[in-house]
Parts: structure tokens; sequence; C-alpha cells
């Protein structure tokens, strides 16, 4: 139990990082790994140098919404969509649980946007620092709550 809440069940990115955390967070809670909830995969970028990156990738990420991922990197768009195809698998067993998702920042934006229509890609922009902690509800008609951010790191500059 970690801030007052019980977890049924966990579905965690196959990272092990995310899988510890999980561990932690919701210790003895029966746990799934997913691959629909590892980090954003980057390509050929994976392991670059992010102080000093590719021009391309640079411009990439001046505005994720407007501008496409460079060829090779996952596009945004995948992320929503696998991560919703998720949620929508589990949405019945949220109904009657408390389901306990461990993942990346940006697959968590990812996450994020397909719960939050309205959003724009306004997500794609916002700091989420690690252990940042969401939370929403499975409504019985379909669909999700928005999601409230109830727990977040602070930025390090």
């Amino acid at each position: 139990e970690q801030m007052g809440i019980s977890f049924d069940r966990i579905y965690s990115s196959p990272l092990v990082r995310a899988i510890r955390t999980a561990e932690i967070a919701a210790p003895g809670a029966p746990l799934e790994v997913d691959v629909r909830l590892i980090e954003m995969d980057y390509g050929p970028y994976e392991g670059c140098d992010l102080k000093d990156p590719p021009p391309e990738l640079a411009e990439f990420f001046k505005d994720f919404v407007h501008n496409t991922a460079p060829e090779g990197m996952e596009p945004l768009e995948h992320i929503v969509e696998r991560s919703g195809r998720l949620l929508d698998e589990i949405h019945d067993e949220a109904l009657n649980s408390t389901i306990l998702l461990s993942t990346h920042a940006i697959a968590m934006k990812g996450l994020l946007e397909y719960l939050t229509p309205d959003s724009r890609g306004s997500y794609w922009h916002k700091y989420i620092g690690n252990c940042a902690v969401y939370e929403c509800e499975a409504l019985s008609g379909g669909g999700w709550t928005v999601p409230v951010e109830i727990y977040s790191t602070p930025r390090i500059r």
C-alpha cells in the first residue's frame, strides 16, 4: 500500500526499472509485463546524447505536437494507440479493482493523451518526472475519468 492505495494488480513495462518500481509500490500484487507500456522506441537514436542531439532530433523535441518523429523513431500516435489498446483491454477489470500501470515518461504521456482526447497534445510538452502518479477511474458505461496528477517529483535542472 502506497499513498493510501492498495493495488490488486500491476501491469508493467518490461524494462527492469519499471518492474522494480512497481514491486516497491505494490509489494505482493500480481504483476503482468505488457510491452505496450515500454518507453518510446527511439530507433536509430537510441542511446544518443540528448545534451547534443542530432539536428532532426532536436527539431522534433522542440515541438512534439507539430513536428513528426525522425525516420526510424516510433511516432507519437503509435504510443497513444498501443497504450489505448491496453486501457481498453483492462477497462472491465478496472471497474472492480485498483490497477497500477508502471511505465515511462513518454509512454505515460501517450496514456494521458489517450485518456484526455481534448488535450490536443498538451501532455507531450508536460514534464513528467520519475515516479509521477496519475489516477483515473473506469466508468461503468465505458471510458475513463480524466486523469488527475496526485504526485509529481520536482524538476531538477
